[in-house]
């Protein structure tokens, strides 16, 4: 299912956090689980892979991680008020030292003038340290692309969140 770059990069992933003995929580949205998925798709991965949020639903970011409804009402889902709020409340709903989120239009549906099919925004979230967000447009070129595409940027932001 993961690219070889991917599975390689998932490891790299985990072997870091192993080595500053963190657990690695997740918070996805338009991924679906898939940055959780390729993490556990390397063995051994459950020594930091702590848990994974799947929180497709503005209800489900309120509920689990916290997202309060005036920053959703305000900045949408996809924004990087957002994303933060993901990252840290993964944190604080766990027991993970590190976070990653993700939360975009994947698309083919979905997209508004300011919002297009491709933007995602990400963070990451490490306790002690400055939650750190970007935000990528890989444009239209399809639902699965914008997808992977999407695991590739959160892994490597674990990484640098990491350094």
């Amino acid at each position: 299912m993961f690219s070889k770059h991917l599975l390689t990069l998932s490891e790299t992933v985990l072997a870091q956090a192993r080595a500053q003995q963190l657990k690695i929580v997740t918070a996805e949205s338009c991924t679906g689980g898939l940055v959780g998925a390729v993490l556990t798709e390397i063995a051994g991965s459950s020594d930091v892979f702590e848990r994974g949020f799947v929180t497709y639903s503005n209800q489900a970011k309120m509920q689990m991680l916290g997202v309060s409804g005036d920053i959703l009402n305000t900045h949408g889902a996809v924004s990087e008020a957002t994303v933060r709020c993901m990252a840290q409340g993964a944190l604080t709903h766990s027991a993970a030292d590190i976070s990653v989120a993700v939360t975009g239009v994947a698309g083919p549906g979905g997209a508004s003038a300011d919002k297009p099919v491709g933007l995602v925004h990400f963070a990451t979230a490490r306790k002690g340290a400055t939650t750190i967000a970007e935000q990528h447009c890989f444009g239209e070129i399809g639902r699965d692309a914008v997808r992977m595409a999407s695991v590739e940027v959160a892994l490597n932001m674990l990484l640098r969140a990491m350094a």
